[in-house]
């Protein structure tokens, strides 16, 4: 109760600062403690893997460094580009930055990992960028990528870490036979770390698969414990606008494998959810294209009716609920599931959607994935950088 209490307070803008034991304590992000990673960087040549929400207060991270006089050799861009505005899917170019003029190399196009080349002639990797803790958003698949080519070419990789903003240890574990670009690593849904956690799992589990490992540094998130809020100041990608598509993402994501509408093409996606037939809710919106939110939205034009969820409680973790609900309107069976295998890639697994289909309760499909949870619990906890503050008792 106090948890969720505390995410509406974030909604609201109640909170400057943290809520911790001791009272409220700024948060200073990774990219905020310059004094910490400056002198790392000190005649060397840098890459960035960086975006939109790479910044220090309102200064682009890429900016400050150029300040600061490091030498910058490129940027690397991911899935929605260096400024954030492609769309989901879109394939990003390189190019050169107009400010600047440092060369943008792409991600998300030909190769998602660096190159040999594109690598000569870089000393270390700095990665700054947000996360919102789902397993699907591609952010962590570019960071496991470029660690390994960190590793393979000996290159130093340094992240600037961030919190998770959608806190929870939840859902199942990627099993083996759908790893992809929206599950590389076998992890839930919810992964319940930070990108400098995931980083120091990724490389203490070996699952980047070379041979010498990664020359890791985290420079840590400073006032943020898991289990306390965090709002956004900068949206992580074009479709999430705010904390409470945040919220329901890691819920909602699931219906882009199905003829079910998540608002794209609207100013509240991933707060709502419908389709072109009433039998789906008297709520009714129409997706339109929208500049730097989606070009190309599903039933563009067309009047969907659902329900609107901007004044509902967001879900604590993963919730299926919404899911089995449509599932059960449509009276569609196994062709509501327009697109199964990236059902399955999305969850992980193909059995919550046997599941789905057999007519299990939500209970039930989770006791499936409850015993792997806790092995993955414990693997987590070896890699934790800012554990949960212990508990007030009166």
């Amino acid at each position: 109760m106090i948890r969720l209490i505390c995410f509406l307070m974030a909604l609201l803008g109640f909170f400057p600062s943290v809520l911790s034991a001791d009272g409220p304590a700024p948060i200073r992000t990774g990219a905020e403690r310059t004094e910490d990673y400056l002198p790392l960087l000190n005649g060397k040549r840098v890459a960035l893997v960086v975006n939109q929400t790479s910044r220090i207060g309102q200064t682009h991270l890429l900016d400050t460094l150029l300040r600061r006089e490091v030498r910058i050799q490129k940027v690397f861009a991911p899935e929605h580009g260096f400024r954030g505005d492609a769309d989901a899917g879109e394939q990003v170019r390189d190019g050169k930055d107009a400010a600047t003029g440092i060369p943008l190399v792409s991600l998300y196009g030909k190769n998602k990992k660096p190159t040999a080349a594109q690598l000569a002639d870089v000393d270390v990797v700095v990665f700054d960028i947000q996360d919102v803790g789902a397993r699907f958003y591609t952010y962590i698949s570019t960071l496991h990528y470029v660690m390994e080519a960190c590793a393979a070419h000996g290159k130093e990789f340094i992240v600037l870490d961030r919190p998770n903003p959608c806190d929870y240890v939840d859902g199942p574990i990627r099993q083996k036979g759908f790893q992809s670009f929206v599950g590389l690593d076998p992890i839930p849904l919810l992964h319940g770390c930070t990108v400098g956690e995931l980083a120091r799992m990724m490389e203490g589990e070996k699952w980047l698969g070379n041979a010498s490992p990664c020359r890791l540094t985290v420079v840590a998130v400073e006032g943020w414990r898991h289990g306390e809020p965090y709002s956004l100041p900068v949206k992580p990608s074009p479709n999430l606008p705010n904390d409470l598509s945040v919220a329901y993402y890691p819920s909602l994501c699931l219906f882009e494998a199905t003829r079910i509408s998540v608002g794209r093409g609207t100013t509240f996606p991933f707060q709502t959810i419908g389709a072109p037939d009433t039998r789906y809710g008297t709520f009714a919106f129409t997706p339109t294209p929208l500049p730097g939110f989606d070009k190309h939205p599903l039933h563009q034009g067309k009047t969907c009716y659902g329900i609107d969820l901007r004044r509902q409680t967001p879900p604590s973790g993963l919730s299926l609920q919404y899911l089995l609900q449509f599932y059960r309107l449509s009276g569609e069976g196994a062709a509501f599931f327009a697109n199964p295998r990236w059902f399955d890639l999305l969850m992980g697994t193909d059995q919550v959607r046997q599941d789905i289909l057999d007519g299990k309760s939500e209970e039930e499909i989770r006791a499936r994935w409850k015993a792997d949870l806790e092995g993955y619990k414990r693997i987590r906890e070896k890699y934790l950088l800012y554990r949960e503050r212990p508990a007030i008792r009166n």
